[in-house]
Parts: structure tokens; C-alpha cells; sequence
């Protein structure tokens, strides 16, 4: 594709992203305001309540106490739909990846040691950089380890690894989990596709939608009882116009 090409095409999508964003800015405040409303009261009713033990109370209580857990995933889909929506807007700072894996890795690894997983970085030394927003790939790297470690609730290990192949930046992250299946690696993508129980099927889609609009790609290779590898794939900062 020709350099026009390209920039119309950048264009445009930029302008699909923005107008999404803005839809979605809105509706997230529609929904917002009455869901703080019925959370507010929700919190008021069940102080009330607080008082009084008597068994229909009780069983009063234990009804709201639903309620407001299912307003809290309503929260935290209204988010993660949020975060979807945004991930195409992007503040670019040429950076050492590097960098941000081991800024990752120097957050999570306490919270992997506690579930009994090791974490293995292997980070190439002549890493050429690379254009990035911080703060979505910090994102990107945030859900994938979240990944990692509800597959492997007994412990296992994650392996980080960086490095150039074909000119561009590569970035492998390797578990010993549970692994998928063939369905489930298919449509792990799809926005809204969760096996786990109260997920919002947003996670994975938002990543490789940030990766994309990076001019990135991110594959997953898996297999049942052995685990999961990510790739993702970046252009060099120099390739960039």
C-alpha cells in the first residue's frame, strides 16, 4: 500500500476510533449517573437493615447485598466497554520496551510469588526502540499476565521474553496453564466471548485492538495441559513515518 494510502487509511480509522469514544463517553455517563443513584440507595437501605436481625430482615439484607454486587459488574463492564472504546487513542513516546516489561514484571512478580508462579524475563540487550503509548501497552501487558495466573491457579511459571525477528520487535509471553481449546483460541478475540463466570469478554479484545492500532499484530499459539504462548509483534521506532 502507498504512503496516501496508508494515511488516508489511518485517517480514517482514527476517525472510527474517536467517533466510538465519544459515543461511548456518552453512554457511559447516562448509565453512570443512575447506576451511583441505585447504589447509593442500595447502601442506605442495608444500614437500616443493619439494626434489625430478625430472619425476614436477614433475608432482606442478603437480597440487597445480590443487588449491589450485581451493580458492581455493571460498573465493571461499563469500564472494561470503556476501555474497549478508547483503545485506539494514542499518545505515542518512542521507549524502550524493555522498560516497560520490567516495570511489569517488578509490580506482578509479588503477586505471582504469593500464587506460587515464577516469573522467567529473558530481555533481548540490542532492543531497538519502539513508538508506544505507556500506558495502553502497560494495559495490554496488565490483562495478559491477569491471564496467566487464573491459568494456573496451582502455581507454574511465565516466561517474558523480548527480541528482534524480521526486523520487527517481538514480544513473547509464555505460560504453563491450563491451557485452550481450539473453540476457545478461535474466539477469544471476539468482544463480549468469556469463559470465565462474571467475565466481560472485553479483556482480550481490547488488547489486540490496542496492539492493531500500534500497527502491531498479537497471536496466541495454546494447547490444553501445556499452556499459552502471546506473541506480539511491533515495527521498530526508524520503519515508522
Amino acid at each position: 500500500m502507498s504512503q496516501p494510502l496508508e494515511n488516508a487509511e489511518r485517517e480514517r480509522l482514527e476517525g472510527q476510533y474517536a467517533e466510538i469514544a465519544t459515543l461511548a463517553g456518552g453512554l457511559a455517563h447516562e448509565i453512570r449517573n443512575p447506576l451511583s443513584t441505585i447504589g447509593m440507595n442500595l447502601e442506605l437501605l442495608a444500614e437500616e437493615l443493619s439494626s434489625d436481625d430478625s430472619p425476614r430482615t436477614s433475608r432482606m439484607h442478603g437480597k440487597i447485598q445480590t443487588v449491589q454486587r450485581e451493580c458492581e459488574r455493571l460498573e465493571d463492564i461499563l469500564n472494561a466497554f470503556l476501555q474497549f472504546a478508547r483503545a485506539g487513542e494514542l499518545d505515542l513516546v518512542e521507549s524502550d520496551l524493555n522498560q516497560l516489561v520490567s516495570d511489569f514484571i517488578g509490580f506482578y512478580r509479588p503477586q505471582m510469588s504469593d500464587r506460587g508462579i515464577e516469573v522467567s524475563p529473558h530481555l533481548a540487550t540490542d532492543l531497538p526502540a519502539v513508538l508506544i503509548d505507556w500506558s495502553l501497552m502497560r494495559q495490554v501487558l496488565d490483562n495478559l499476565g491477569r491471564n496467566a495466573w487464573q491459568a494456573m491457579p496451582d502455581g507454574g511459571l511465565l516466561e517474558v521474553q523480548t527480541c528482534v525477528r524480521d526486523g520487527q520487535v517481538n514480544l513473547d509471553l509464555i505460560d504453563t496453564g491450563m491451557g485452550m481449546d481450539e473453540t476457545t483460541r478461535s474466539r477469544m478475540f471476539q468482544a463480549f466471548f468469556s469463559t470465565r463466570a462474571g467475565g466481560s469478554g472485553l479483556g482480550l479484545p481490547t488488547v489486540r485492538k490496542i496492539v492493531e492500532a500500534h500497527r502491531g499484530t498479537i497471536r496466541c499459539d495454546s494447547e490444553l495441559g501445556r499452556g499459552t504462548r502471546f506473541t506480539i509483534v511491533l515495527p521498530v521506532a526508524e520503519t515508522r513515518t
